[in-house]
């Protein structure tokens, strides 16, 4: 389906997984075009070879399907805490800390309370992990296909980035209208209790401006935060197997991986929301008002106020990233998606240098 250079292009590009989740492994030969199937150990093994085509339509469908997976219930299930961490974030007067505002959240709405929101949450994130993981795939690569395979072995990790943060500028398209409505009823008690009560409300108001106002402050907030996430993790990954872990990862088992997994993506998510915080606090109170811009609402924050919130944040990002990967990871096998190794250096490339005969 795809050119000889892209495919070993596609099999040496570092950006479709975790570093430490690939080993190549031999196995008898079953075809011509497949002699190996590859050893995925972030998650689990699979004896079965793979079960589409790098790079084909159903390898970016399931991808996509990873996404929804892994965003949408991963958001919904932190829903009590990012509830309290917006209210900080837009009335640090009266919801003090964390605990303050889970009590006074309780006190005052009941403990059904901690789920408003619940809905836009899980149709707004799950969109957007179908279009950042399911873009990410495509652009991974397309880029890879413009580069050449010598350059995108030297260019690995800005083409890491690059595609990584165009999937999210059109995941934050897709997201931007669940997340006004999200923190509009979040932030805003009697306003309204349910999706279906104010997404008229809000176009009645304001009209379609009402769901695509923040946009922009999403893209300051979620293309550094994926791009951190995505580097990040595959940093730590790397880093926790050669100084934490106490044997080598072919070693370890299949438990012992996803717990690697899990901390790696925690620690990632902790980077994630410090760099990502001050613009989602502008998000927060800007679909909190009406007729106010992302400049105004950052100027009246001031660099103290775009940081409240910022413990619940991390908390909530970290474990949210934890188990993005740790979900994204188990869809891929479960279907048995095929997962490239990590890089090796063209033979070309190798001969210019003058590394070979």
């Amino acid at each position: 389906m795809y050119p000889t250079a892209l495919t070993q292009l596609a099999r040496g590009n570092p950006f479709s997984a975790p570093l430490f989740a690939l080993q190549k492994v031999e196995e008898p030969q079953q075809n011509l075009s497949r002699q190996n199937t590859r050893k995925l150990a972030a998650a689990a093994t699979s004896d079965e070879g793979d079960s589409c085509e790098f790079g084909s339509q159903k390898y970016f469908v399931l991808c996509g399907f990873g996404g929804i997976l892994s965003c949408g219930t991963t958001h919904t299930a932190v829903v009590p805490l990012d509830l309290v961490k917006c209210r900080m974030q837009v009335n640090p007067d009266k919801y003090k800390s964390i605990g303050n505002g889970f009590s006074v959240t309780v006190k005052e709405d009941g403990v059904r309370g901690l789920a408003k929101g619940w809905a836009p949450t899980f149709i707004g994130y799950s969109m957007q992990g179908l279009c950042k993981f399911g873009f990410y795939e495509v652009f991974k690569i397309f880029y890879s296909d413009l580069l050449g395979e010598e350059n995108t072995y030297l260019w690995r990790t800005s083409l890491y980035l690059a595609a990584s943060a165009s999937a999210e500028f059109f995941a934050d398209i897709a997201l931007a209208p669940m997340e006004a409505v999200k923190v509009r009823i979040q932030t805003q008690p009697g306003y309204a209790n349910t999706l279906r009560q104010c997404v008229p409300k809000m176009f009645a108001e304001e009209g379609l401006w009402a769901f695509y106002k923040g946009v922009v402050p999403l893209w300051m907030r979620q293309i550094p935060y994926t791009m951190m996430k995505f580097a990040c993790f595959e940093r730590t990954v790397e880093t926790l197997y050669k100084y934490v872990v106490p044997k080598p990862r072919s070693e370890c088992s299949k438990s012992e991986q996803l717990v690697v997994t899990f901390v790696a993506g925690y620690i990632a998510g902790v980077f994630c929301a410090i760099v990502s915080h001050p613009a989602d606090s502008v998000v927060s109170v800007l679909n909190k008002e009406k007729g106010s811009t992302a400049v105004q609402v950052l100027k009246r924050l001031g660099p103290k106020g775009v940081w409240k919130g910022l413990v619940a944040r991390i908390i909530m990002i970290g474990t949210l990233t934890a188990l993005q990967w740790f979900i994204y990871d188990s869809v891929k096998v479960y279907f048995r998606l095929p997962r490239p190794p990590p890089p090796e250096m063209p033979e070309s490339l190798k001969k210019k240098l003058g590394l070979t005969d």
